[in-house]
């Protein structure tokens, strides 16, 4: 049977989100709820695409070889943990790559109550940055939104950040407009650089989605990561 992932989209290279560069899958749905959290659109476990692990394992393998790495967020990527940990098998076949993630759950919740592939998944890391995303914490960290959420080097293939500030935000050009890749360094960045360019008549590209309606909280992992 062919395994597939859902996924909102995906980046061949970014330097914010990960130690070196590093290309990134944005997994497709998210069962956690974090208000403030500025990745809406990628809590539905429906829209997205479907691909192939055959099909993602194709294109990382075929990236420069600068990029040395590969970072999972979403949406929740241990909601696909299974899907993703057969990706790492096929990837690390061709060649050594870092592999790091977000993810809403503890890392003690995932060791002691995670299923079979979010278990292998996690001993697939390098790096697992872990916790929900709390808006009264928001702090400018290397790789995380707020002070609850903690970075784990799982293995010792890097070496802490020299400084614990965040990694900043990358800007790209698409086909679709302008969108914005990292962890946000202040709280409600999304809203003003959304609104900021939208006066300057700016167009920012959005994953392929909906919003969840109003009221409805959002998911945990943020928009970029």
């Amino acid at each position: 049977m062919t395994t597939t992932i859902g996924i909102s989209r995906v980046a061949d290279r970014t330097a914010v989100l990960g130690p070196g560069l590093r290309a990134v899958v944005w997994v497709r749905g998210c069962p956690l709820r974090c208000a403030g959290c500025v990745a809406p659109e990628d809590l539905p476990f429906t829209g997205g695409t479907t691909r192939t692990v055959d099909d993602l394992a194709g294109w990382l393998g075929g990236l420069p070889p600068e990029i040395t790495g590969v970072t999972f967020s979403g949406g929740e990527p241990m909601a696909q943990a299974a899907g993703l940990s057969a990706l790492v098998d096929r990837i690390r076949a061709g060649r050594d790559w870092s592999v790091m993630s977000f993810s809403g759950y503890p890392i003690e919740h995932l060791r002691r109550h995670g299923d079979p592939g979010q278990r292998r998944l996690l001993g697939q890391l390098d790096i697992l940055v872990d916790g929900p995303y709390v808006a009264a914490r928001h702090a400018d960290l290397r790789w995380r939104g707020s002070a609850n959420q903690r970075l784990h080097l799982l293995t010792e293939r890097h070496a802490p950040p020299d400084r614990d500030v965040s990694a900043g935000i990358e800007l790209h050009l698409t086909g679709d407009g302008v969108e914005w890749i990292g962890v946000p360094p202040v709280a409600d960045f999304r809203a003003g650089f959304e609104a900021a360019m939208a006066a300057r008549g700016v167009v920012l590209a959005s994953p392929d989605g909906a919003a969840p309606p109003p009221g409805d909280p959002a998911p945990t992992d943020e928009r970029g990561r």
